[in-house]
This record gives structure tokens, sequence and C-alpha cells, in this order.
């Protein structure tokens, strides 16, 4: 299948859509998920047109999972986390819903279970106040 223009992200990435901004720079963009599924899930996004981990090219993958790689540790401290999950998903049977690679940065905390994969929009002064709380521990692009 060819990469749909009027996915989600590629809204957001061109600005037609906002979103929760924690970090952003020339390969990457990172925001937090509508649906979180604990607090501080994080979406990180390539800024190559590519549907999922088969599509992109090996140096947008590598700029991708450094970006992951960075972000992850902080966001888990800034939400008090005893772990994180990194999750990424390749075609509807697999869970993905949004056919523009992403992967899922989710705090995790001893006890608390995930909620619903794409279950209930959060709040949106909750995200804000969770966004300010992370933006604070990363780094600028």
């Amino acid at each position: 299948m060819a990469y749909d223009e009027n996915n989600v992200f590629a809204k957001m990435l061109r600005g037609e859509i906002p979103c929760h901004k924690l970090y952003e720079d020339e390969n990457t963009l990172a925001f937090l998920d509508i649906m979180p599924r604990s607090e501080g899930h994080t979406l990180v996004i390539t800024k190559e047109k590519s549907r999922d981990l088969f599509d992109i090219s090996p140096e947008a993958l590598a700029k991708l999972m450094t970006v992951v790689q960075t972000l992850a540790p902080k966001i888990q401290k800034a939400v008090g986390a005893d772990g994180v999950l990194i999750q990424q998903f390749n075609g509807a049977a697999a869970g993905q819903t949004v056919f523009h690679l992403h992967v899922h940065i989710m705090p995790r905390k001893e006890g608390e279970p995930l909620k619903p994969h794409a279950g209930k929009m959060e709040d949106q002064a909750k995200l804000a106040a969770t966004a300010d709380k992370i933006r604070k521990t990363l780094p600028s692009a």
C-alpha cells in the first residue's frame, strides 16, 4: 500500500492538526498520545513518509530510534515511573491504527495497569500539564 498523505500524523507534521509537542528536530516529532495508556505516553514519529518499520530507510530508522532512546528515560523520570515500555506496531493485524511509522514510549509504574490501546481520550488540560512537566526534562532541538 502507498503512504497516505492524509493520515493524522502527516497532518500534524504539516501543522494542520495540533498536538502536545514534547520534542522536534529535522527528522522526528515527539508528542503525547491523546488516548494515553499511562501518564506520559508519548509517540515518536519519523518525518520520512513511511507506513511502518518495513517502509523506512535505515538512516531514518536510526535517527528515530536515537530520539526514542534519548527521550524515554527522561520521560520516565519526569512522571516518576519505575520503568518504560517501548512498543511499535506494523499492520492492522498487529494493532497499528495510524499508518505512519511511530514508536510508543509508555512509562510504567509498579502495580498500575495499562489502559486499553486506542481507549478513552484524555482531558486536554491534563495532557497540557503532563506535557509541561515532561518538556522541562527534555533537550531542545
